[in-house]
């Protein structure tokens, strides 16, 4: 057999990988093998073949390599050969595929593979019927194999022992540690340790008891996959822990007897552990390459020493200090002082452009500048440094100072529906904004300012609140009325929007053409947001009294074209032309893929996934099944799982410029 200096003659290592391994297959895998192996014989017959290696001979197999680049010529789902392995992987761990060997990892190399049905000597070939079949629902099977495969390829790496793990498979298990909630709080370093030391633990049953209270602690769980109930004698569940949560660590840290007991809430929960003598070396070596600055007996500054690779092939790695924590001042004081000393900027510390972006949200400007200057207190430097600045941020001094200038003009409507125009500066409070209503109207009497959706919602302003304006939805207005006059407040008959839709002249556009402009547009409008503006949203802009305008208008945008895709569906009377619309959208969305466009594909795939549209079972029956397998796989990017490992791994294959799916973003759910 090829390769045998790959296959582990260790019996501890194959119990190892033995372990959890699953040879009962379920309905859908078999079926996707079927499926698999038929569009093999139909497409490639001559990949599935007696082979001879070695005087032996080996019935009906198929090569690692060759079905892995089989794989990524028939579908763009597949995003890299990695991600093929684990597609194949998938099916191996249940027995529909198997190695001649009876190795229990599928590799992308000259090793021999044979599927179940091959298994039987006396294996038939399909008909003709069912490699038609085959060719039908290859690329539905495919889409299902791309969203399970990644979790089987990092099964499949966790199940080795840690000592027999590749740097490629240590870079995979820490790329996916970067998106645990779990682990946010740690830095870098530690969650590449712990790529090291973590183990795969699964359980099939609900029920199962993991732990129980008052048991020594041995371990730190992370749950991968599932829920497990917190349960405390006398008190019975106290709460309940889903995916990328943990639990465990307060027995290790402590050294005290488990608090609770941990059952399993749902059958076939995964978890990734960390054993107790591994979790307190990862502890001892933190604390060893810690370094902590106090003042009055309290951290001021927290370094953390790490390896850091040099940038020049012939020069060794060295160890540096990065920031962990630190009070703001001196925080700016330690990278000052490593920019004196690195005077070519070769190797920043990677903090430097963290404080750079966010100072303003722990540091503004009004503290910024007098230590910036106190740090700088020669003539000469100073004026260096301000010439600096002119250079250097010019664009953002002149954002600034547009900001303060730039002005909007406001329709504000009355309870009678009529109107009046004010002009008032973008960052404009709630009370300015009353308050220009009010003296263009000559009103003496007390007035609240209202944000009013089509549906009639309405939101009381605050006089505080800053960019008032951008508190509008999608079809909403700015009112004013008295206290009075607040009940009887209803919308505007046009924010009710279109009555009819617009299928006639739509059908007439070209759906590329159509896309196009639409990036063209989304394009504009997200060069414009500015990373602050990011910084503000998250924080909240109240607090700093700043504008985010621009991301504002970004995300309202996500919802206008959702909201579109709606209304023109809803708005068509005539089954035949629904279903044309269908197609239409698709197409478009598409192409908005094609053109990198994430914000607008998401939003017509979410406008085709909502309610008033997924539930009109006659237009997508009718739907012709090539658009069903491109929407099925669209949607399939909208899987929330490991924290959406699927729009990510898809990002990850696109090459810049790219508009991203912006509500995600700002949810701070990928990073």
């Amino acid at each position: 057999m090829p390769d045998k200096d790959s296959l582990r003659s260790d019996s501890d290592a194959l119990n190892f990988l033995s372990k959890n391994h699953n040879k009962v297959p379920s309905e859908k895998l078999l079926r996707a093998g079927k499926i698999l192996r038929n569009a093999i014989l139909a497409r490639a017959p001559h990949m599935i073949r007696d082979r001879k290696y070695h005087l032996k001979t080996y019935r009906q197999c198929c090569v690692g390599t060759e079905l892995v680049d089989w794989q990524l010529q028939q579908s763009s789902c597949v995003h890299s050969r990695a991600h093929a392995v684990g597609m194949w992987q998938a099916l191996l761990e249940e027995g529909i595929l198997n190695h001649v060997d009876q190795e229990l990892n599928f590799q992308d190399k000259y090793l021999f593979y044979r599927f179940l049905d091959d298994e039987d000597e006396e294996a038939v070939l399909p008909s003709e019927d069912e490699k038609r079949e085959a060719e039908e629902e290859l690329q539905e099977t495919l889409l299902f194999l791309s969203q399970i495969g990644p979790d089987s390829h990092m099964r499949m790496i966790l199940r080795k022992p840690p000592g027999q793990r590749t740097p490629e498979d240590l870079e995979i298990i820490y790329d996916e540690l970067l998106h645990i909630k779990a682990l946010a709080h740690l830095s870098n370093t530690v969650k590449r340790e712990l790529a090291g030391v973590l183990i795969f633990e699964s359980h099939a049953k609900a029920g199962t008891v993991l732990f129980n209270q008052g048991e020594e602690g041995t371990s730190w769980y992370i749950v991968q996959k599932g829920s497990v109930n917190v349960v405390i004698y006398g008190k019975g569940v106290v709460c309940t822990l889903h995916e990328g949560d943990d639990f465990g660590k307060l027995a290790l840290v402590n050294d005290a007897p488990r608090a609770a007991s941990i059952v399993l809430r749902e059958d076939n929960c995964h978890f990734l552990r960390v054993d107790k003598e591994d979790f307190n070396r990862i502890l001892r070596d933190v604390e060893a390459n810690t370094v902590r600055l106090k003042e009055h007996d309290k951290d001021v500054l927290v370094l953390q020493k790490s390896l850091r690779p040099s940038s020049h092939g012939n020069v060794p790695a060295h160890f540096k200090y990065t920031v962990m924590a630190g009070t703001p001042e001196k925080i700016l004081e330690h990278l000052l002082e490593t920019m004196r000393l690195d005077i070519n900027f070769a190797d920043p510390d990677p903090a430097l452009d963290d404080f750079v972006l966010m100072h303003c949200v722990f540091m503004p400007n009004s503290q910024l500048c007098p230590a910036l200057l106190a740090q700088y207190p020669a003539q000469t430097c100073t004026q260096i440094w301000l010439t600096n600045i002119s250079i250097n941020c010019g664009r953002s001094l002149l954002c600034m100072c547009m900001c303060i200038i730039c002005a909007v003009l406001l329709k504000v409507y009355c309870a009678d529906h009529t109107y009046t125009t004010i002009r008032v500066p973008v960052l404009a409070t709630g009370r300015e904004v009353t308050a220009a209503v009010a003296e263009k109207l000559g009103s003496t009497e007390e007035l609240l300012l209202i944000s009013l959706s089509a549906s009639a919602e309405k939101q009381i302003l605050k006089p505080n609140d800053v960019s008032v304006f951008q508190s509008l939805g999608v079809n909403g207005r700015m009112f004013v009325c008295t206290r009075e006059q607040l009940d009887s407040l209803a919308p505007l008959p046009e924010q009710e929007g279109p009555s009819t839709g617009s299928m006639s002249s739509f059908e007439l556009m070209s759906s590329k053409d159509l896309a196009f402009q639409m990036t063209q547009y989304d394009w504009e409008l997200f060069s414009c947001v500015h990373e602050y503006e990011l910084v503000y949203h998250t924080f909240g802009r109240q607090a700093y009294r700043r504008s985010t305008a621009n991301l504002e208008l970004f995300l309202r945008r996500f919802n206008q074209v959702q909201l579109w895709v709606v209304t023109e569906v809803s708005l068509c009377g005539t089954l035949s032309k629904r279903v044309q619309l269908l197609k239409k959208f698709i197409k478009i969305a598409a192409h908005c893929r094609e053109f990198r466009n994430l914000n607008s594909f998401f939003a017509i795939i979410m406008g085709m996934c909502n309610p008033a549209v997924s539930r009109l079972t006659q237009t997508w029956e009718k739907l012709p099944s090539k658009f069903k397998k491109f929407y099925a796989e669209f949607e399939s990017l909208l899987d929330p799982s490991r924290n959406h490992r699927v729009y990510r791994l898809t990002v990850a294959k696109m090459e810049p410029p790219i508009i991203p799916f912006m509500p995600l973003l700002i949810k701070g759910k990928v990073g």
